[in-house]
Order: C-alpha cells, then sequence, then structure tokens
C-alpha cells in the first residue's frame, strides 16, 4: 500500500451529507420509559462523505467535502469539528429556513454496537452546481466519493468527473434512488453487507455484486463487517479480503473511514484507473486496517491519534 507520508497533497473530493453527532456511551440501551446514565458523550461532525473525509485528511490527503450546512448552532459546531480535522468545505447554497442535520447515536459499551435516530438532507433545498463549478471543484482532484446525499448535484458531479477522468467512487451504506443513475458513473461501488439494487433484493451477495457491474459500475466492494470483504474487479475475476479479528469497542463510524481509506488508497495509488483484482485489493485492504482501527478505539476522532501505527 502506499505511504500517505509521500503523498501529502493528494486531493479526494467528498460529496454528501454532514450532521451534528450527538453520542451517548451506555452499558446497554435504555427501554421504553427507561433511563440509562452515559459513561461517556460526545460531539462531533457526522455523515457518510463527512466521516470519509475526516479520515482521507488523517492519512495525509487533502479533504474538500461539499455538503449542505445550515446557518444554526448544530452547523456552528460541525464547522468548527471540521476545520480542526484538516477539512476544507464548500458549501451548497439552501434556504435561509435550512437546518444542520442532527443524529443522536447511543452506543453499547459492552458489544460496541450503536443505534441511530438521525435527520438527513432529504428536505434541504440544494440548488444545483453548474458544471463549471464542479469542474473546478475537482480540477486535480484524485478521487470523488459520494454517499448519496443530495442526489441532483450527486449525479451532476458524478458526470463532470467521468468526464474529467476522476475516479468516482460510491459509498453505497443503502440503496438510494439517485445510484440507480450514477452506478454507471462509478469506477468503484463499495457496499455495505445488506446492500442489494432495486430487483434483487433476494440475491446473494455474489449476484447482487455481478448485477452492479451489468449496470456499468467498474469494481464491486462489499464489506461485511468482521467477516471477509468480497471484491469482483472488472473482467469478472473476485476474491475474499480476509479481516483481523478485533475486540471491537465502537463500530460508530467504521464503514466511513473503511470508505475515506479506500478513496485514499484510489488516489494516492494506481488503483483508480487499475480495476484488475490487484488493483482493487490494494484498496480495499488499506479500508480494512483502517476500519478495523476505528473500532477498538471509543470516540468518533480519538481512534485518529492511532493513524501512524498503522503498516502503510
Amino acid at each position: 500500500m502506499s505511504d500517505a507520508s509521500a503523498h501529502p497533497l493528494v486531493r479526494g473530493v467528498f460529496l454528501g451529507l454532514a450532521t451534528l453527532d450527538v453520542l451517548q456511551y451506555v452499558d446497554r440501551a435504555p427501554g421504553p420509559d427507561a433511563k440509562a446514565t452515559s459513561q461517556e458523550h460526545a460531539l462531533a461532525a457526522g455523515g457518510p462523505a463527512t466521516n470519509a473525509a475526516v479520515t482521507f485528511a488523517a492519512l495525509g490527503g487533502d479533504a474538500l467535502l461539499v455538503t449542505a450546512i445550515g446557518d444554526d448552532d448544530a452547523g456552528h459546531l460541525v464547522r468548527t469539528d471540521l476545520a480542526t480535522h484538516g477539512v476544507e468545505v464548500v458549501e451548497l447554497t439552501v434556504d435561509s429556513a435550512f437546518r444542520t442535520p442532527v443524529s443522536s447515536i447511543t452506543v453499547s459499551t459492552a458489544t460496541g454496537e450503536r443505534s441511530i435516530v438521525g435527520s438527513d438532507a432529504a428536505g434541504a433545498p440544494v440548488l444545483e452546481a453548474s458544471d463549471e463549478q464542479l469542474e473546478s471543484i475537482l480540477d486535480g482532484a484524485g478521487v470523488l466519493l459520494l454517499d448519496g446525499h443530495h442526489p441532483a448535484v450527486a449525479v451532476r458531479a458524478a458526470q463532470v468527473a467521468h468526464r474529467l477522468g476522476v475516479p468516482v467512487v460510491l459509498d453505497l451504506g443503502r440503496w438510494k434512488p439517485v445510484f440507480g443513475d450514477v452506478v454507471p458513473l462509478a469506477d468503484h461501488a463499495v457496499c455495505s453487507e445488506g446492500v442489494r439494487p432495486p430487483g434483487w433484493e433476494d440475491a446473494g451477495h455474489a449476484e447482487s455484486m455481478a448485477r452492479l457491474q451489468e449496470l456499468g459500475a467498474g469494481c464491486v466492494v462489499a464489506t461485511r463487517g468482521a467477516r471477509a470483504a468480497l471484491v469482483l474487479a472488472e473482467g469478472g475475476a473476485s476474491e475474499e479480503v480476509p479481516v483481523p479479528q478485533v475486540e471491537a469497542v465502537d463500530s460508530l463510524g467504521a464503514g466511513d473511514a473503511f470508505h475515506g481509506a479506500y478513496a485514499f488508497e484510489i488516489a494516492v495509488g494506481v488503483s483508480g484507473s487499475d480495476h484488475s483484482l490487484e488493483g482493487v485489493r490494494r484498496a480495499v485492504t488499506r479500508g480494512i486496517g483502517v476500519a478495523s482501527l476505528r473500532v477498538q478505539h471509543r470516540g468518533p476522532r480519538t481512534w485518529l491519534a492511532f493513524l501512524s501505527h498503522l503498516t502503510p
């Protein structure tokens, strides 16, 4: 894998959701009409593309997040956290009434599992960015990651990136309608375990991944938590990439960390244009290493200090 210190100027663009995450760490989540005393709490910027951008920046990349943030107290906290962690933000124009989405997250200290109640950007009246704006944003980028939020801009950005030759990585944490338009433009479709394209809900992993390639995706990856990740390279070659067995104390954002690290490897290496099994394996291995580190540390940002301990 590539050495982050050797690529201090590699640039990644992340387009998607930004939220304020309010986290509570408890022995176990309370039931109906019950209360629980948290052992620890934290506030941090969240959202799939946002967390991926933070990871990319922590690995030594130049991360730019394109998103919508409200002019409110939650938005101020989000902006501050992102600035602290070296993520540049391009804010999409929204109506003055738009409020920054907030997610309430409970993490079990016994298992590391989390439950989330949150709003997303579905109601944000985001104006479409022009091709000229997007070309400026993507100029010099080594990768574009999309999480499916702000769909109108996501489609336009994927089209511009495709035209400019910037590798497009999709974070398919769950299927969203916009993916029908952007999968054909994707060089890499990285799916969580339960994601299936419409009409293939009962298909197995292999069939679902093959279907995504039929729809136009170059390479397809399926992450499966502690189980080996599945890789389908261009041309149909496939492989399982093992996941180290570690003690998980906080699984929040582990998938986002995987995507940020995967995008970093695409940007710094030849993997963006190399759709071979070996090329995709490098990016997956980087993602697995970073995600495995993430789950071993409690808190949304504490784990970043340990990234330098990873063998490149």
